[in-house]
């Protein structure tokens, strides 16, 4: 049975120096209370894995956390570049950081094949890319049964995975609808699974074919309503476009960086005063 602490607690005893962690979510449901609270309690050479990092893991590899970034597409949707993540590429600040870099399909497959227990995952791709040439996690064998050429990813089995959803019940039981992306995946190939939610409810009332999270995937719930603000939770609350347009100026230099993450993530006692800071100060 899942357990329930606060989400300070949860990242202290589950997140660790050198730790490989996934915080996923597509377009909506992003972990974001989750990561700054990363951010906050200093956690440094993590490994992060994620389809489409966003401003999320720009602001934890500007905060000095990550070592690795294991990802598809890498951006701030529908504005531009993340330039901390340029920076740390280009310039080794806060200090050099090492890529990997898979396609969406490719890295769906490795996380399906560690939820599912095996070595590898195989996938039509890569033919004529020259992603192979960069990336030695990507093979190509020869189909026993059809003499095929096809490409194989190595699993990624990360020791935490770190979600958003909608609900959990009080056994821990979990569900989440609208965009889905690979967070079922991720939560089964995981060592660890910390899902926050919007509400803890008595009955999750869940449709037929509805996407659960059994209680015996998750190690730890958090109650953290708006955990995933600026991004949106569908049927809870809207995505908020001005700060992804905002996050590119604050964003381009170090300095407005800094003090922008001081000011609005550092001093923060929870990401609920995250939010009102956002409100009370001009960026």
């Amino acid at each position: 049975m899942a357990h329930f602490p606060s989400l300070s607690e949860a990242i202290r005893e589950l997140v660790h120096d050198g730790d490989t962690i996934a915080l996923e979510g597509f377009t909506h449901l992003i972990p974001y209370a989750a990561g700054h609270e990363i951010i906050k309690q200093g956690r440094r050479d993590l490994t992060i894995v994620r389809l489409t990092p966003d401003l999320l893991y720009d602001q934890m590899i500007g905060m000095g956390c990550v070592r690795k970034m294991i990802f598809a597409w890498g951006g701030n949707p529908g504005v531009g570049m993340l330039h901390r993540f340029r920076d740390a590429i280009e310039n080794g600040w806060p200090h050099a950081l090492e890529i990997e870099e898979l396609s969406h399909a490719a890295l769906s497959v490795a996380l399906t094949a560690g939820a599912s227990g095996l070595p590898m995952g195989i996938l039509r791709g890569f033919i004529g890319s020259d992603l192979p040439k960069y990336n030695k996690n990507i093979k190509f064998i020869t189909c026993p049964f059809s003499g095929d050429k096809l490409a194989a990813v190595r699993a990624i089995n990360p020791d935490v995975s770190i979600i958003h959803a909608q609900k959990a019940d009080r056994k821990g039981n979990v569900l989440l609808w609208g965009i889905i992306g690979v967070q079922k995946e991720c939560a089964l190939a995981a060592k660890n699974c910390l899902v926050t939610v919007e509400e803890i409810v008595d009955e999750l009332d869940a449709p037929p074919n509805a996407c659960i999270l059994p209680s015996w995937t998750v190690h730890s719930v958090c109650h953290v309503p708006g955990g995933a603000f600026p991004s949106y939770v569908h049927d809870y609350y809207e995505r908020n476009n001005a700060a992804y347009i905002e996050w590119d100026a604050i964003s381009k230099s170090r300095e407005t960086f800094s003090q922008w993450m001081e000011t609005h993530i550092m001093k923060a006692k929870n990401f609920e005063q995250f939010k009102e800071s956002l409100s009370a100060h001009s960026t």
